[in-house]
Formats: C-alpha cells, sequence, structure tokens
C-alpha cells in the first residue's frame, strides 16, 4: 500500500516520522526540539516565525498523536491527491497547516486579555522575563491568574492535526456521500456528516474546556476554516476544479 502512495502524502509520512523519531533521539541528550520546532505565541521569547511552518511536522511524545495524524494523512489525503494532483495537495495541506497556527494564536490573544488586565505592570514584566525558564524547569506561579497567564504565553503547540482537519473537510465536500466506517461505535456514516459532527464536537470542546485538556480544538477548527475557504476559492476560479 505504500508503493502506490502518492508522492506529497509519501514524503509527508516520512517527514513527520524522521521529526518524531529526532525528537526521541535527541530529548535523551538534553535537547527539546519542540522549544524550537513548536508553535509559541508571538510574545514569548521562545517564539520564532518558522514555527508557523515547523509546528506541524511535530508531535507530542505519545505514539498515539502521530500515528493517528498520519493514518489521516494516508487514508484521506492519498485520494485527495490523486484528484487535485501533488502541487495543489501540497497547497492545500500547507496553507490548512499554517492557517489553524493562526487561529491558535489568535484564540491564546483573547484568552490571555482578561488575564493580562487582572496582573499588574510588575508582574507582567516578572512573567515575561521569567515565565519561559520557570516552565522548562518543570515549575509556574503558584498564583492561579499569573500561572494561567504563563502557560497561555508560553504554551507549545504541535502536530499535523490542523492540516489533518483541513484534509478531512475537503473529503467531506468532494465525496459528501461516501460512507466511512466509524471504530467507535462500529457503525457507517456519509463523510458529509462525519465532518459535521466532527467539527461540532470540536467547536463544543474548544468552548468548553478553555484549553485545559491541553487540545488545540480551535486550531483543529481553522484547518477546516482556511480549507473551506481555499475549496471555495478555487471551485470559482478553476474550470477543471473537481
Amino acid at each position: 500500500m505504500f508503493r502506490d502512495t502518492p508522492v506529497v502524502v509519501k514524503n509527508l509520512l516520512i517527514i513527520n516520522v524522521l521529526a518524531y523519531l529526532a525528537m526521541i533521539m535527541l530529548s535523551g541528550q538534553g535537547i527539546d526540539l519542540t522549544n524550537y520546532f513548536g508553535l509559541h505565541f508571538w510574545k514569548s521569547e521562545a517564539f520564532y516565525p518558522h514555527q508557523l511552518v515547523s509546528y506541524m511536522f511535530m508531535h507530542s511524545f505519545t505514539i498515539t498523536h502521530l500515528f493517528f495524524n498520519m493514518f489521516a494523512v494516508w487514508m484521506f489525503g492519498r485520494v485527495l491527491e490523486g484528484v487535485w494532483g501533488s502541487k495543489r495537495f501540497l497547497i492545500y495541506y500547507m496553507v490548512t497547516g499554517i492557517g489553524a497556527g493562526i487561529i491558535q494564536l489568535l484564540v491564546i490573544y483573547f484568552r490571555l486579555m482578561p488575564l493580562y488586565n487582572q496582573l499588574s505592570p510588575e508582574e507582567l514584566a516578572y512573567i515575561l522575563e521569567n515565565g519561559y525558564q520557570i516552565l522548562q524547569e518543570g515549575k509556574n506561579f503558584s498564583e492561579p491568574v499569573a500561572g494561567q497567564f504563563n502557560l497561555l504565553m508560553n504554551v507549545t503547540t504541535v502536530g499535523a492535526s490542523g492540516s489533518v482537519f483541513g484534509v478531512l473537510l475537503a473529503f467531506g465536500m468532494l465525496f459528501p456521500n461516501t460512507e466511512l466506517m466509524l471504530m467507535f461505535p462500529p457503525i457507517p456514516i456519509k463523510a458529509k456528516w462525519f465532518v459535521i459532527g466532527y467539527g461540532a464536537i470540536e467547536l463544543y470542546s474548544g468552548v468548553a474546556n478553555n484549553a485545559g485538556d491541553n487540545v488545540a480544538h480551535f486550531a483543529h477548527l481553522g484547518g477546516m476554516l482556511f480549507g473551506f475557504f481555499m475549496i471555495k476559492y478555487w471551485q470559482k476560479n478553476s474550470n477543471h476544479f473537481y
């Protein structure tokens, strides 16, 4: 099956697996690649512009995070690449991933604002100067507002999930009546209802959990949002769009 996988999907799988192996091996030497390649808030001292691209090739140490993302890329991405061609699929994958990262940063910004107003200028200055290093030492501020502010300011976002949700959306829009078999529960469902249901769950989870479950729900929705507008743009401006 891997031999018949189209070139962009195949290389995405290879790059993500190599990045994961490098992260595992270097962590044993005290080097955390996610600090440099994972996405940080733009006011964090750990932020670099390249992270809007590199974060989508990094994953958590839990192997299931990598496996399920890559399985979705292989399962649905190879169909889209076969329909769109390699160039258009790669553009779509990268734009949805970058778009997901932008939405994640905006959500962090809006969550920081009410906390910002509850901290004194001295407290803010201390957190901005020392907060990142304190988290690197496995510590945080005991005061709830300062601790939450520091976590949001220096949180690291990793994973291809933004692009994966964009791929899921595209599959649902192009093949809305294709039946998918869910694992839990094992029942068939049309792709359009799967995508709509998944999006609704992510929206609810993002609002209800307020980032408490350590999952970037709004980044997932950002990938779907950017994917939706890209597909609509292509449909309007391309005579040969599927």
